[in-house]
């Protein structure tokens, strides 16, 4: 009995020891992207069909569980969505919970999904802006030669992004933003 619980024990610290071998579990990086954003308007305005480009760019860190493949990311983000008098520039914070499906060790999937927070460091006087603003992000990619993850996400506001007062009442709008970003771990 003593000989099998020393195996037992042996084959625990092997396995714990050959652990950070095969994946480490913090790794820091740098994300950037481009925001391609559309203002949804409530009541239907003609700015609805109107898309506008911005950028996003910061620090991300990613905590993964070994050989599970589910982990956490987040991000702190200089971020620009919206065009014109609605333009928001600021602060985005995404949390996902990310799950990546390994298709080798030099190519991986990733599913990833959780909030997203964004404060908005411009105030206008016919602009009604959140300063804080919560969303949802959905999004999935790839993760290629253990450092490059390339992506698409999804974010949508779950209140208004930003009320205009300039029409004699007030109209509430929406950015809602698709994201392409690159980041590179290291």
């Amino acid at each position: 009995m003593k000989q099998i619980f020393s195996v037992f024990i042996i084959a625990v610290c092997c396995m714990f020891m050959a652990m950070p071998a095969q994946a480490q579990l913090i790794k820091w990086g740098v994300k950037g992207g481009v925001n391609l954003t559309k203002i949804d308007w409530d009541g239907g305005y003609k700015g609805n069909k109107d898309n506008s480009a911005g950028f996003f760019i910061g620090p991300m860190a990613e905590i993964t569980i070994p050989i599970v493949g589910l982990g956490i990311d987040g991000a702190l983000l200089f971020s620009q969505r919206g065009k014109g008098d609605v333009k928001q520039t600021g602060a985005e914070v995404p949390i996902n919970l990310k799950y990546t499906i390994g298709l080798g060790s030099m190519l991986g999937i990733y599913f990833a999904a959780g909030p997203d927070f964004f404060f908005d460091f411009k105030k206008k006087d016919e602009i009604d802006r959140k300063k804080t603003q919560v969303g949802l992000n959905l999004g999935a990619g790839v993760k290629l030669v253990k450092h490059l993850q390339i992506g698409i996400n999804y974010q949508f506001p779950m209140g208004d992004s930003f009320t205009w007062k300039g029409a004699g009442k007030a109209i509430g709008a929406k950015n809602k933003t698709w994201q392409v970003s690159a980041a590179y771990l290291f």
